[in-house]
């Protein structure tokens, strides 16, 4: 039998080659002994997985929230205990969405999850965080009025992965790329490891992944919408980062994109001289973190 202290000197080994690369379980994460609770904020991060992708009509079957606590520069100093509940939905669960998520029909039936008791679990937080937050907040939203509540910030979108090294921003590639592996598409697993990619040091950056994020989420950032832009420049918008709303949501019929407030007036500018190629009065709604992410902009 082999020991764990032999197994990790043979991980040690391995990783002093160039030749190899090693992955670690992913373990609970220490506490930072001796930090001052008063100087620290209670982040909460979730995921939900759910009977598809359509937040007003799909339904929640696997909510999962875990709070921590992270000091001012962005330190994680403490994982707390989470928050899982199995729920079944109105209708059997689709093979598709159990393929996806490993969870059956048996597996939630006669559970429920008591919105009053999300509510007192989630009341604490000071930041809500989500690995694909345009996703978790419209359905957590639609659940409880408490998340509507919160500002979000979404750590997939909201740190710039490309730009310290990454190839990607999906949660799983991202834990592989920082050294770890977990059982993948469970809600509360989910959590911890993006936690744990907020507590680690950005290579680049050379800050705490949680730093960054929330940086960029307190920031304000602006939507601009292009009514009645000429169909032949479609492309050019589509190209420019541009993204359609058809949908009858009470918003415009139109193109849209999202840009930070030094990019507000050069992005009017663009669309003046390129696209309508005359003086116009474009829509823009300035958005923060409390509406984010959310069916409100």
């Amino acid at each position: 039998m082999t020991n764990a202290s032999d197994l990790e000197a043979f991980a040690a080994a391995l990783e002093a080659s160039s030749d190899y690369r090693v992955l670690r379980r992913l373990r609970p994460r220490p506490t930072v002994e001796g930090f001052d609770v008063a100087e620290t904020r209670t982040g909460l991060m979730v995921d939900v997985e759910t009977t598809g992708l359509d937040p007003d009509r799909d339904e929640i079957i696997e909510l999962a929230m875990v709070p921590f606590r992270y000091a001012l520069d962005g330190t994680v100093v403490e994982v707390l205990e989470p928050f899982d509940r199995l729920r079944e939905p109105s209708k059997p669960i689709s093979s598709e969405i159990t393929v996806l998520t490993g969870i059956t029909d048996a597996m939630v039936a006669g559970k429920s999850i008591d919105p009053s008791e999300v509510t007192m679990f989630a009341a604490p937080a000071a930041v809500v965080i989500a690995h694909n937050a345009a996703f978790d907040r419209r359905f957590l939203e639609r659940f409880s009025s408490v998340f509507s509540t919160k500002p979000w910030a979404c750590s997939m979108s909201e740190i710039d992965w490309a730009a310290e090294g990454f190839e990607g921003a999906k949660l799983s590639y991202l834990a592989m790329a920082l050294g770890f592996f977990y059982d993948r598409h469970r809600a509360a697993n989910d959590c911890l490891a993006a936690i744990e990619l907020l507590a680690r040091e950005l290579p680049r950056a050379r800050a705490p992944a949680l730093a960054k994020l929330l940086e960029r989420a307190r920031l304000p950032t602006w939507r601009i919408w292009a009514e009645n832009s000429p169909f032949e420049f479609k492309d050019l918008l589509k190209a420019r980062g541009y993204r359609w709303n058809g949908e009858e949501n009470g918003k415009p019929r139109s193109w849209y994109v999202d840009v930070s407030d030094a990019e507000k007036e050069a992005e009017i500018s663009y669309l003046a001289r390129e696209i309508y190629q005359y003086e116009v009065d474009v829509r823009t709604v300035r958005v923060t973190a409390y509406d984010r992410f959310s069916n409100r902009v």
